[in-house]
């Protein structure tokens, strides 16, 4: 018997399989292959064969400096200071500080800032631009919490004041800029562009900011009551409120300074900001509350407290009582109410529409001037 060399056999095998793959490969090449003879076909189709580029364009104008705005208006910018007396959950007494901004509107020494900023201080300091401090009487501080605004007076004149813009010639995408006391290490400067206009903003139980201009420079706590200026130096804004959320790109938020004037007005010269009223007391009406007291409506504006004498007290209004209609306007919320009194005039009579159990009434009723407050 002759024996079978194994090595021989193993490369006999592999010379095989490579010739029977090389055959593979040429057989499949010439079954794909397009015909010599024959040219290459083109599937694409022209456009336009008379089109051309358009030409770069060189001439867009240079933004300018940031650095020259914020240098105009820095020294118009006020660190502010306070310590107010608050309690532990035994009702232990301890000082609390806080940290704020302003601005100059007068050269005299009067300030803008927000109310949430002065809001039950002690105490009061402002630090100028060149490091003078100066203390505020805080009975002279003049306050409006419905628009989170605030004016202060320090003993000094010949101080650099603001210029003041206007907020309604502002575009979406504008750059502004925002300057304050952020975190309470003193003056910085953010930039960025308008964001939104007319943004309404619920910042509290029954405190709702209308008119907002929302940006996305960045603002931080101790930036509160600083300005929001222009690419002219002029304050378009008072800086108020910011929403951050984890995951979510923070957002600024300042009073217009169109809205903010007239009740800085009534600020400096009357002390309080004097506005239509009714002497009500609300809360609004939803399902959730309608279900559960079984109300005749489940929306609205529901009169918790009336003021003795006002106009509502007059009109024959009751604790209870829900307003639906004022004049023209339905009233779903407090908020709707509460802007359709703003938009009313003193002395104007105006038409209610109520529920009071299962029954609705109409009555009238005369806005008067707004009480000062207590």
């Amino acid at each position: 018997m002759k024996r079978v060399n194994i090595k021989y056999l193993i490369i006999s095998a592999i010379l095989i399989l490579a010739l029977s793959l090389s055959s593979g490969c040429v057989q499949s090449t010439t079954e794909t292959s397009p015909p010599t003879s024959s040219p290459p076909t083109n599937n694409t189709s022209q456009i336009d064969a008379n089109w051309v580029s358009p030409p770069v364009e060189s001439d867009v104008p240079i933004l300018p400096s940031i650095a020259d705005v914020v240098a105009k208006v820095k020294p118009s910018v006020v660190a502010i200071n306070v310590e107010i007396t608050t309690y532990d959950f035994l009702n232990r007494p301890f000082t609390q500080k806080g940290a704020g901004s302003g601005w100059i509107i007068d050269d005299n020494g009067i300030i803008v800032t927000n109310n949430h900023v002065v809001e039950g201080a002690e105490t009061i300091t402002v630090t100028l631009a060149d490091d003078r401090i100066y203390s505020v009487d805080t009975k002279t501080v003049a306050t409006d919490p419905l628009t989170d605004l605030a004016m202060l007076k320090i003993n000094a004149e010949n101080l650099t004041a603001v210029s003041v813009g206007d907020s309604t010639k502002l575009r979406v995408g504008d750059w502004v800029i925002a300057i304050g006391n952020s975190l309470g290490e003193g003056i910085s400067a953010t930039s960025g562009i308008v964001s939104a206009l007319d943004v309404s903003l619920a910042v509290d139980t029954g405190q709702t900011l209308y008119d907002l201009i929302q940006t996305d420079a960045a603002i931080n706590p101790g930036n509160s009551g600083g300005p929001l200026v222009n690419m002219a130096g002029e304050v378009i804004g008072i800086t108020s409120a910011k929403i951050a959320e984890v995951g979510v790109e923070g957002m600024g938020y300042a009073i217009s300074i169109d809205t903010a004037l007239p009740i800085i007005e009534d600020l400096v010269t009357t002390g309080y900001v004097i506005r239509p009223w009714l002497g009500v007391g609300l809360y609004t009406v939803n399902e959730g509350l309608a279900a559960f007291y079984r109300l005749a409506v489940n929306q609205g504006a529901l009169i918790t407290e009336i003021s003795t004498g006002s106009p509502a007290d007059k009109a024959g209004l009751k604790v209870n009582d829900i307003i639906t209609g004022f004049d023209d306007k339905e009233i779903a919320s407090v908020d709707d109410l509460i802007q359709a009194i703003r938009a009313s005039q003193i002395g104007q009579r105006v038409e209610i529409t109520y529920w009071r159990g299962k029954t609705k009434y109409t009555t009238y009723a005369t806005l008067i001037e707004s009480p000062p407050p207590s």
